[in-house]
């Protein structure tokens, strides 16, 4: 019977979609994070009568019946989160734009189509020769417009980013030290970026090649001292989900009323 298989489809749709609120709500606390949202196509149909304009060939009505629903794809929504103050100055949010840090892939440093984009500010300082470096939760080096890295001596001071992603120290001498300008990018359609877990995303054909911003362009603005939080909406995730639980329930029951109607037929033949 078709109806078994049709409601399957659904229970198997409506699992999916459970599995991306799911992570969604789990992800409601993770610097930067964008939420997803599944999507959905209908399956094909079963033509019994065609339409026809001619009333003496038939009906101007098709008579078709659907074989269930599949998912297509999930689709993650770019919105700028909220930004937290943290009092840490490695911290940095973007505040404004649909800009991303770009990051070195330490596996193939020298390459750019390797490289990791992130929205997550979540900066920390590693030692490095007497040199201080910006540098990801994980360790991967930051990268400035001229593909270089933020470095200061490790008894430098007074670490500033301005919102155009200018980087200034002062040393023990009190000397401004110019470290270099954040290279945050843009991309022609950032929901076709691939997520790689560890809050990185790197490009694909979809996505477009990333698009650096320069200054008199820039649409991007940083902000000091603040990380940008998820942009996970609980109540939405919330309704989300019991729309998923109820439909699922009801595909399953459609399973059930289909086997009993089965059996009501193999009663028939007792």
């Amino acid at each position: 019977m078709r109806a078994l298989w049709t409601a399957a489809s659904g229970m198997k749709a409506q699992q999916m979609n459970m599995d991306v609120v799911a992570n969604n709500i789990s992800n409601v606390s993770t610097t930067g994070f964008k939420a997803q949202k599944a999507e959905f196509k209908d399956l094909l149909y079963t033509y019994s009568q065609p339409v026809s304009n001619k009333v003496e060939e038939g009906q101007p009505v098709n008579l078709q019946v659907g074989h269930g629903v599949m998912p297509v794809a999930t689709s993650r929504k770019f919105m700028t989160g909220n930004a937290e103050n943290t009092g840490n100055p490695t911290d940095l949010a973007i505040s404004y734009g649909m800009g991303f840090f770009v990051i070195e892939n330490p596996n193939d440093p020298g390459n750019a189509d390797k490289r990791f984009y992130t929205r997550d500010g979540n900066f920390k300082f590693s030692v490095e020769d007497d040199l201080l470096t910006l540098v990801t939760s994980q360790g991967e080096r930051v990268l400035t417009t001229d593909d270089g890295y933020i470095q200061m001596p490790s008894n430098a001071k007074d670490f500033s980013v301005s919102q155009s992603g200018v980087v200034t120290a002062k040393s023990v001498e009190g000397e401004t030290l110019q470290l270099g300008q954040l290279q945050t990018v843009t991309f022609a359609n950032p929901e076709g970026l691939k997520a790689l877990g560890d809050n990185f995303f790197v490009t694909t054909e979809n996505s477009g090649a990333p698009i650096m911003e320069e200054d008199g362009t820039r649409e991007t603005t940083i902000l000091q001292n603040y990380l940008e939080n998820s942009n996970v909406q609980l109540v939405d995730e919330m309704v989300r989900m019991i729309v998923a639980q109820r439909a699922y329930e009801i595909n399953s029951k459609s399973v059930q009323t289909a086997d009993d109607m089965l059996n009501t037929v193999n009663q028939l033949k007792r």
